[in-house]
């Protein structure tokens, strides 16, 4: 990992060439080590360490963006004098005014020692236990073990300067059973001191060896039960369509015009929490703004959404701290969400249903209709029929296609239990939920 002073030292250094416009640095540094096994063995360990720097040049409303790799002092100060070409080339955008300054803060967050300390060795033992369980039941495993440490540091011309760091483990299982069922688990933490690997991998390792024929369940809408995996799955592609201040301002957003309006169920709560001691997310974006919590959802009203500087000018709001890198096209949305839980057992929502379909989680998820949230999709790894509340057989995996709004307008219970869900570089603290007149059918 490269150290704080160091690469400060280097971007600031490389900013004192700077006389005219602005100029924004960001590197991102990570080292990753993964461990992948299949077939029930180990096939690949592996390592990277690699950053990123990006320079971002403006005079007047002129914008360049380069990015290398090479965080030599010679190497950075040649990224900002190829930002200051492009910048010079570059056609004006009337809708950008400046860049923003932020307070001088360094050594924030940190990466716990179980995670620097994580070898090897210490994965394929772990993945050894694993395996030999699966065997024990004349199963077959496939995954992936990985750790990784990351830093980002941002400095700028208008005094901007901001380093952290943070660490975390990632753990995902597929286990499937000689009849071809499979199950599936995955987990993801900053303290692998507290990752309990065997209860995480009995989940997928049950599912797999659950008894009885699969039942072929007709089309037609249903009562179900969605695991924090699949809850995630609704609440990435929710955070991707419409939480984001770019789609607001397009009028893209299911948000669009229904802010201060119920759009989903009174027992629905969405917080952008990235301070949340589950979740403790890198405490400040690419542009160097601190990460703020956002009210997304309260009560099933849509509240706000999460912004990064240039369109919260736009809007008329203020940044929330959700900027992603200067080469990015995406618009900000949210990175650390957290679905409000509620009082229910898991065991209780089962025994509520007197025919039902639990749901362990998507295989995939497209978009119909944006607008009206509406996704096709199908399940996967742990799809099962609910008679007279009790989980009684597997199913046949079914195809959704469903509007977001209207599940989450249909929640009738909301766990206790939560659970850490990354996806795409977010991360999501999701219960358990039961839905009425959920969409399912076999094509």
């Amino acid at each position: 990992m490269i150290s704080d002073e160091k690469i400060l030292k280097t971007m600031k250094d490389a900013l004192k060439g700077v006389s005219d416009g602005q100029a924004e640095l960001v590197c991102e540094s990570k080292d990753f080590q993964l461990t992948r096994f299949a077939e029930n063995q180990i096939h690949q360990n592996m390592g990277r360490s690699d950053s990123t720097v990006w320079c971002r040049r403006i005079f007047e409303n002129k914008i360049g963006v380069a990015r290398t790799n090479d965080i030599s002092s010679d190497g950075i100060k040649n990224l900002v004098s190829d930002a200051t070409d492009i910048a010079r080339n570059q056609k004006a955008d009337p809708d950008f005014s400046s860049l923003v300054g932020s307070p001088k803060v360094s050594n924030e967050t940190g990466i716990n020692k179980s995670i620097i300390e994580s070898t090897p060795q210490s994965r394929a033992d772990a993945i050894a236990a694993i395996i030999n369980t699966a065997k024990r039941q004349s199963m077959i495993c496939a995954g992936t073990f990985e750790n990784s440490s990351t830093s980002l540091a941002v400095v700028n011309s208008l005094g901007t300067e901001r380093f952290g760091s943070s660490g975390e483990y990632r753990f995902t299982l597929t286990a499937t059973s000689e009849n071809g069922r499979s199950g599936w688990a995955q987990a993801v933490g900053s303290d692998l001191d507290e990752f309990d690997i065997s209860e995480v991998s009995r989940r997928a390792i049950d599912k797999a060896s659950f008894s009885g024929e699969a039942a072929l369940i007709p089309d037609g809408q249903y009562t179900v039960i969605l695991e924090p995996d699949a809850v995630a799955n609704f609440m990435l592609f929710l955070g991707f369509l419409g939480f984001g201040a770019k789609t607001l301002y397009q009028k893209r957003s299911f948000m669009a015009g229904k802010i201060g309006e119920k759009i989903m169920g009174e027992n629905i709560t969405i917080v952008e929490d990235p301070n949340h001691p589950k979740i403790q997310y890198m405490p400040f974006d690419y542009e160097g703004i601190t990460r703020k919590q956002v009210m997304l959802i309260e009560n099933g009203m849509a509240k706000n959404v999460v912004s990064d500087s240039y369109f919260a000018r736009l809007n008329e709001t203020e940044s929330t701290g959700n900027c992603l890198p200067p080469d990015n096209n995406y618009g900000p949305y949210p990175k650390a969400m957290v679905l409000k839980a509620s009082t229910a057992s898991v065991d209780e929502m089962i025994k509520s249903i007197s025919n039902g379909i639990y749901i362990t989680r998507f295989w995939y998820l497209n978009f119909l209709n944006p607008m009206k949230t509406l996704v096709t999709g199908y399940t996967r790894d742990g799809t099962f029929l609910i008679e007279n509340g009790q989980i009684t057989r597997p199913a046949v995996d079914l195809r959704v296609q469903q509007s977001m709004l209207e599940a989450f307008s249909n929640v009738a219970m909301i766990s206790s239990e939560q659970r850490l869900i990354p996806q795409y570089g977010v991360l999501m603290l999701a219960p358990f939920m039961k839905i009425n007149n959920f969409n399912l059918s076999q094509s």
